[in-house]
């Protein structure tokens, strides 16, 4: 009876508790010759910034301690000089899975018309040449998209999908796709291509996945283009109930520039946020749980 009383106690606070997620900015510096920056990757120790420079491009760094440092690597997102990924909006990049990029174009000034696009890459190939010449696969139209994509691999029942959300204030959703249908399909609203979506609040400007705690983060900014927004949303919940099932929201209330992005660096207590910003674009922050 006690072993009984024991795991319903259990289960019970697991249930109900939410986590005192804290996140606070440690120091910023500025970073140049990314352009507005429009977010960053973390893969195998380093940290990849790209942006839309003159050109749509993507950077290398190492870390000293908490410091980033240029390796001198850098990619230029053209074809035969032509600008292709002039706005680059997410790279989902996981393992051996095929690598994606978004890219998110406002059509009107107004921002009511856009256009969203999934490219698939040879990212092997890319840091070699230097560009995407010869290495891209696969120009996909992300025609089920609401407004913009910014794909990220998450993990739903033992299966690697790929995320994406939208960025306007209505309507919003994250979309799961099937990476093996997205690999061969012309535009996300062909048969199979979707595989699950959820509402969502407005705003976001990129994903990031936390897969030891089956915790989706979007990275949102409070209103239009301004103040930093992290909604860390239970994925198995919120496909489930069809709407984003919120663990915490945390607001940066003291920045009121255009937060782009964010990646854990290492570990759950460390990470890096940028902006679009010409100063003071790269964040180094310290999260508790």
């Amino acid at each position: 009876m006690k072993l009984i009383l024991i795991s319903f106690i259990t289960c019970f606070i697991g249930y109900y508790y939410i986590p005192d997620i804290q996140m606070n900015i440690k120091h910023s510096v500025t970073i140049d010759s990314l352009g507005a920056c429009q977010g960053i990757s973390y893969q195998n120790g380093k940290a990849l910034l790209y942006g839309d420079r003159e050109v749509g491009m993507i950077r290398q760094f190492s870390f000293d301690h908490d410091t980033l440092v240029y390796d001198h690597k850098e990619c230029k997102l053209t074809i035969d000089g032509k600008d292709v990924i002039n706005h680059p909006t997410g790279v989902a990049f996981h393992g051996d899975l095929p690598v994606f990029m978004g890219n998110s174009i406002r059509l009107n000034k107004e921002g009511t018309a856009w256009k969203a696009v999934i490219y698939r890459i040879n990212w092997a190939g890319l840091w070699k040449t230097g560009t995407l010449d010869g290495n891209l696969l696969q120009t996909i139209d992300d025609d089920t998209c609401i407004q913009g994509t910014r794909p990220e691999y998450v993990k739903y029942h033992n299966k690697w999908y790929v995320a994406t959300a939208d960025y306007g204030n209505h309507g919003n959703e994250v979309r799961l796709y099937d990476p093996e249908r997205l690999s061969h399909c012309a535009k996300t609203s062909e048969p199979g291509v979707l595989f699950k979506k959820f509402t969502c609040t407005p705003w976001v400007q990129n994903l990031y996945w936390l897969a030891d705690k089956g915790i989706i983060v979007l990275i949102q900014n409070q209103t239009e283009g301004r103040k930093w927004r992290f909604t860390y949303v239970d994925l198995e919940k919120s496909i489930q109930t069809g709407q984003q099932q919120v663990i915490k929201v945390v607001d940066i209330d003291d920045r009121n520039d255009e937060l782009e992005g964010f990646a854990f660096i290492g570990d759950a207590n460390k990470g890096i946020a940028v902006t679009s910003s010409h100063k003071n674009n790269v964040n180094y922050m310290k999260i508790g749980w």
